[in-house]
């Protein structure tokens, strides 16, 4: 097995999450392999420029998830460990790459969302982030009012 670690982002604006419809019509988040001597978060913020054309900030860790597939192109199964930061977007702006055969991109409510995504762990990733990325930005509204 083959074994690929990655890094991905839980982008918000405001109260909407940003997904994107890839090649299968899945609705996933945003992520990549990490290769050679990346840093995973620096790696989560080039997949979301990369994917949808967001300058992201990130602002906190958002857990880790995994899964396996089998690969018919190297004939062998992959197991993928993705690390999640939660990000920030300050604009609602994004661009779908259609070079990397994305069909759809945008940002959703989180509810509606939740609802399109296909696999359950991003769904929960997803629930999980939101809260954490309100708490967060709680914090940060009271510390500038301080």
């Amino acid at each position: 097995m083959l074994f690929r670690n990655c890094a991905g982002g839980v982008v918000f604006y405001a109260n909407k999450v940003l997904i994107l419809k890839n090649e299968k019509n899945e609705w996933v988040l945003p992520k990549g392999v990490i290769r050679n001597d990346e840093l995973p978060w620096n790696k989560a913020k080039e997949r979301v420029k990369i994917e949808a054309g967001i300058d992201a900030e990130v602002i906190s860790t958002a857990g880790r998830t995994s899964y396996e597939f089998f690969s018919i192109t190297r004939n062998k199964p992959v197991c993928n460990k993705i690390t999640w930061y939660i990000m920030t977007s300050s604009s609602k702006d994004y661009a779908l790459n259609e070079r990397l055969e994305f069909k759809d991109v945008g940002f959703y409510s989180v509810d509606e969302a939740i609802k399109m995504i296909t696999y359950s762990q991003d769904k929960s990733l997803v629930n999980l982030s939101y809260k954490k990325y309100k708490e967060i930005m709680k914090e940060k509204s009271i510390a500038n009012v301080v």
